[in-house]
């Protein structure tokens, strides 16, 4: 009686069997989706790895949520399978107003994708140099919401392309209030430790009241030699 028990397992323990080989052996995924944060089709400069959006699939009972990270650029990308996706811009992602509504997105082979965004402040018309052993800055602030106020301006300055709040060598502020009526300057002494190389990069960052996130002008490399 026992054994019968036992030869009525075995049915069931091969279909698992096959079906953990079955999931196992799926192939992955191989399109890709690409794309920009873009405000008037420019894209918008943050943190990187301090901004994502998520990526869900239809058709599934299962959801699962894919986090898609935005690089310093504005850029992004994901290998997918083939689908339609909805793309949700998280409540307080990034440096923008926010807007929750989905962006509907079909994943066929090589897809790209501009994600748009209303940010509160852009940076505009920077330029870094070196005079003596500071680094200094000169750019302009728009101002495109003004549902909000403008904290402060920063320049951060470092050996890397990769260059934020988190990751600097070396940073200056300005704090409110600021006339962005005309161009703002910033000014931050050269460390030390970069004082040999032969460039550096350097980096606007624009916080907004009540925003944890700023929004970046591009990393813009500075000759010291």
């Amino acid at each position: 009686m026992k054994n019968r028990k036992y030869f009525s397992l075995i049915p069931a323990l091969l279909i698992f069997i096959f079906a953990a080989c079955e999931k196992d052996n799926r192939t992955p995924p191989e399109s890709v989706l690409t794309g920009r944060v873009v405000y008037n089709k420019e894209p918008i400069g943050v943190r990187s790895g301090g901004v994502s959006f998520e990526i869900w699939q239809h058709g599934y009972q299962l959801f699962n949520k894919i986090a898609l990270n935005i690089a310093q650029d504005g850029t992004f990308s994901a290998s997918l399978f083939d689908g339609d996706y909805k793309l949700v811009r998280a409540k307080g992602a990034g440096p923008w107003l926010d807007n929750t509504d989905s962006v509907d997105v079909h994943v066929n082979g090589a897809t790209s994708v501009d994600i748009p965004v209303e940010p509160f402040f852009i940076v505009r018309n920077e330029l870094s140099v070196k005079s003596g052993t500071n680094i200094n800055t000169t750019f302009t602030v728009q101002n495109v919401n003004t549902s909000k106020t403008l904290e402060s301006v920063r320049l951060f300055i470092g050996p890397n392309y990769i260059l934020d709040q988190n990751n600097n060598a070396a940073n200056a502020q300005k704090a409110a209030p600021i006339d962005i009526s005309v161009p703002v300057t910033l000014s931050v002494a050269i460390p030390a430790s970069l004082a040999a190389e032969n460039y550096i990069y350097a980096r606007i960052g624009v916080k907004t009241t009540g925003i944890n996130e700023l929004i970046y002008s591009a990393s813009q490399k500075v000759q010291l030699k």
